[in-house]
């Protein structure tokens, strides 16, 4: 996958352009709030997204280096997926649009307190949970 070419030098329409989709923040989403971080895991969201459609927003976040790939230990035939700084650094937006979301949707699933509670009070605490749920996956 080619580079996004910037549409103007606003910072709005920059970051739309690399994850502005319906579909990228969901598999940024999944890695960071609920453990997922391979092509079969993320095959399994609520939002049923299509095969060739998840492998193109994660080639799309791999070339703009939100995430990399590297073989899985348990089995070298697969891919594991992680954030990259650049990708951990989206974790105040999620927060964000979780909590817009909450408190505009009312059928919206609940937002994990827990979640809300632990950015508030040390977002490294988000992060360093995110990368203790990786390495059980390389144990």
């Amino acid at each position: 996958m080619e580079k996004i070419n910037k549409r103007s030098d606003c910072p709005i329409s920059y970051s739309l352009d690399i994850f502005g989709d319906k579909w990228s923040l969901l598999v940024i989403r999944d890695m960071l709030f609920r453990g997922k971080f391979s092509f079969n895991e993320f095959k399994t969201s609520e939002e049923k997204m299509a095969t060739n459609i998840l492998a193109d927003r994660l080639a799309k976040l791999e070339s703009e280096q939100l995430i990399f790939k590297e073989a899985s230990p348990k089995n070298k035939s697969k891919f594991i997926y992680q954030l990259t700084q650049k990708g951990l650094d989206l974790m105040p937006v999620l927060i964000s649009m979780i909590q817009w979301g909450d408190k505009y949707n009312p059928d919206t699933t609940p937002t994990p307190k827990k979640i809300i509670k632990a950015y508030k009070w040390d977002p490294q605490l988000l992060i360093t949970a995110y990368q203790k749920s990786l390495a059980a996956v390389w144990e």
